[in-house]
């Protein structure tokens, strides 16, 4: 396992050379990758320029947000899916194995059955495209029961349902993107991780909860730092990952407006010190 530092995660703004810079001056061991300016580059000044970008800062290649937005027109979806083999070829090139995207828990118009279904031929040529190109591919449960109450039809919103779509697109690359909030926030249990692979676990959020509020009264956008809290328990998660020999990036996701407002050196260190807590849980 490695830290990973995402800047746009923690209300940071920074370009790619940005992140980099950050990512090696706070001690994170990576980051992620942004396929589209990666491609651009690769085109213009070969595989090796872009290679250099992660070796000259010493930085191990994180993951990346599924690019194709399946969630929205059918039109959408294909123009999407057009692009996504440059893309995965840029990703590939640079010895990016990971892409994740989140499945929403809930929806108003299609009941759950119709629901599962689209997702299913929507995700299921995504898979196979990033199959090709030796690239897992992570679902993210949603956990929180108020991201569901007040819609129609509920959705996926725990691991056992993700692990059902997962076997239904049917694909060797499939897994979960395991959010420690959306873990704890669906009453996942240690034991559920124990029973996953490596392989399984494409890539992972950490973070913490607020203080003062029953789990199903947490809110999906008010979280904090990893640790900051000691609301979720996250040595138990980090040592089933351990456990299960997971090696790829942790990525802190808090959603603190706060640190938004922060200099970037700054928000990077509260980050860092956070992750350093976190590692002290293995």
């Amino acid at each position: 396992m490695f830290k990973n530092l995402v800047p746009g995660a923690v209300g940071i703004k920074a370009n790619f050379d940005q992140a980099l810079d950050l990512a090696k001056r706070f001690g994170f061991g990576g980051t992620d990758v942004p396929v589209a300016e990666i491609a651009n580059i690769i085109e213009k000044q070969g595989v090796q320029a872009a290679r250099d970008k992660f070796a000259n800062a010493g930085l191990k290649v994180g993951g990346f947000g599924c690019p194709v937005e399946f969630r929205q027109d059918e039109a959408k979806w294909k123009q999407g899916l057009e692009a996504l083999p440059r893309l995965a070829k840029a990703a590939q090139a640079v010895g990016c194995t990971r892409c994740a995207t989140w499945i929403m828990p809930a929806h108003d118009q299609r009941p759950f059955q119709e629901h599962f279904d689209l997702h299913v031929t929507r995700l299921r040529p995504v898979a196979q495209t990033l199959n090709d190109h030796g690239i897992g591919f992570g679902l993210e449960f949603v956990g929180p029961k108020t991201s569901r109450v007040g819609k129609k039809y509920e959705f996926i919103w725990n691991m056992a349902g993700m692990l059902e779509l997962n076997k239904a697109i049917g694909t060797p690359n499939m897994g979960l993107l395991l959010d420690i909030w959306h873990w704890y926030t669906s009453y996942g249990t240690v034991a559920d991780i124990k029973k996953l692979t490596a392989r399984q676990v494409v890539y992972v959020h950490v973070n913490d909860a607020p203080k003062g509020k029953a789990v199903d009264e947490q809110i999906d956008n008010q979280r904090c730092l990893p640790c900051e809290t000691g609301v979720i328990d996250s040595k138990s998660f980090m040592q089933a990952l351990k456990a299960i020999g997971y090696d790829g990036p942790l990525t802190a996701e808090p959603f603190r407006k706060d640190l938004a407002t922060l200099p970037a050196d700054e928000a990077a260190r509260l980050v860092a010190d956070s992750m350093n807590k976190l590692w002290q849980c293995l």
